[in-house]
């Protein structure tokens, strides 16, 4: 047995002390073993289909909770007519694959359409409300359902708006997951909302399409709540796929309201880095603690903070001893389980890739606790700490799992 697979567990958590003071790795190495990690856990891709103008930006705005200054410098080309969006940037837990408006003048979206369906996850069409004219955007769902019928299919409703009367507004609660839709709806939105489902007719596919009616507008616009359906349209994509979206990104108000969504997406993301590179025995040894180490260096630029060897001390000082005992040993029985043959490979690997991912998404929610305590000048609570890390592994390995299981499978 490899002697490093026997080092004894405080010496686990003593390479994470090392990455983090005397880092050993150059960043073309963290960065190779980055692209590792990836090509073992693929990021989920939603295409998004639509015309021109309808709305397309505004649904990875809300679902990501990015600024449109971001969005609109983040599109990167991938066909002549197609465009990739990837959030976060720098790590990306999702790409969006938005191809040019359907029925343009001059537009064949034939060579997109192929480029498209051999890396698509899950189709989101978009389409405005008051825009009846959708031959060319259904054509395309019928084809390509067709040919992938077990893809999910949601379809996004949007501008709402434009069919209200002059000063209207919202109809609160949202109403259209009632069946019938309310009679206080107004009755030119809804008209428009059912002329477009009976123009679709009967799309093919084993799985139900999900019409989500949305009005997703800026808070300048005066319409109110700005992200009008946009919990509907959430469980729509939770229900049609096993993307773990809305986790991964922090959509839940919980996740919100304790750490700021850009937090909880680079940690996720590192956690799922971590976690393709903690699946390859001897690669984690090294590639775990760095990139765990970087993740922490990205949360403190993140946060305005400082993070030299003072911060730094003062962080593992705080989560304390036991932390370092519970992260040591879920390292090391990671190493000693893969090295079983052939059921080490399997299960171990698996095992490997959550104890890996879930103590890095810990250690992050540990350390936004930390920096976000600093930032409002007040000082951190170790027991605070210890919760937020408990915590994080918690729920990380619940999160960790299911996307192991789900990619597997």
């Amino acid at each position: 047995m490899s002697r490093d697979r026997m080092t004894p567990w405080s010496n686990r958590w003593q390479a994470l002390r090392e990455a983090l003071l005397e880092p050993r790795v150059d960043d073309q190495t963290l960065a190779e073993a980055m692209r590792a990690a990836r090509a073992r856990q693929p990021l989920p891709v939603i295409w998004l289909i639509g015309k021109t103008q309808s709305g397309k930006t505004s649904i990875i705005r809300a679902l990501t909770g990015s600024p449109r200054a971001e969005i609109g410098n983040g599109f990167q080309p991938c066909t002549p007519t197609a465009q990739l969006y990837d959030f976060p940037t720098d790590l990306p837990l999702v790409r969006f694959l938005d191809t040019r408006g359907l029925g343009e003048v001059a537009y064949d979206p034939a060579a997109d359409i192929q480029y498209c369906e051999s890396r698509a996850h899950l189709l989101l069409a978009v389409m405005k409300a008051t825009d009846t004219r959708q031959d060319e955007v259904f054509e395309v769902l019928r084809a390509v359902r067709g040919r992938h019928p077990e893809w999910p299919l949601v379809i996004a409703q949007t501008a709402l708006h434009e069919a209200y009367p002059v000063a209207g507004s919202h109809l609160l609660p949202y109403p259209f997951d009632q069946d019938p839709w309310p009679s206080t709806l107004d009755p030119d939105l809804a008209r428009a909302l059912l002329v477009q489902r009976e123009r679709a007719g009967e799309l093919p596919g084993r799985d139900p399409v999900r019409w989500i009616p949305v009005d997703l507008t800026l808070p300048e616009d005066g319409f109110d709540p700005p992200d009008y359906g946009l919990e509907a349209l959430w469980r729509a994509i939770d229900a049609g796929s096993t993307l773990h979206l809305r986790e991964l990104l922090g959509a839940d108000p919980a996740i919100r309201g304790l750490y700021a969504q850009s937090s909880h997406s680079h940690i996720a993301a590192y956690a799922l880095a971590a976690a393709g590179v903690g699946a390859v025995p001897l690669v984690d040894l090294v590639g775990v603690p760095a990139i765990q180490a970087k993740m922490l260096h990205s949360l403190a630029v993140l946060h305005g903070q400082d993070w030299d060897r003072r911060a730094i001390l003062e962080f593992l000082g705080l989560l304390g001893t036991g932390i370092g005992v519970a992260y040591a040993a879920r390292a090391a029985g990671r190493g000693l389980v893969k090295l079983i043959p052939v059921w080490g490979q399997t299960i171990g690997a698996v095992w490997g890739a959550t104890a890996s991912g879930a103590t890095t998404y810990a250690l992050g929610k540990a350390a936004s606790v930390h920096f976000n305590r600093r930032g409002r000048g007040l000082p951190s609570d170790a027991a605070d700490l210890r919760r937020a890390y408990a915590e994080g592994l918690q729920r990380g390995t619940r999160l960790l799992t299911d996307l192991t299981r789900d990619r597997r499978g």
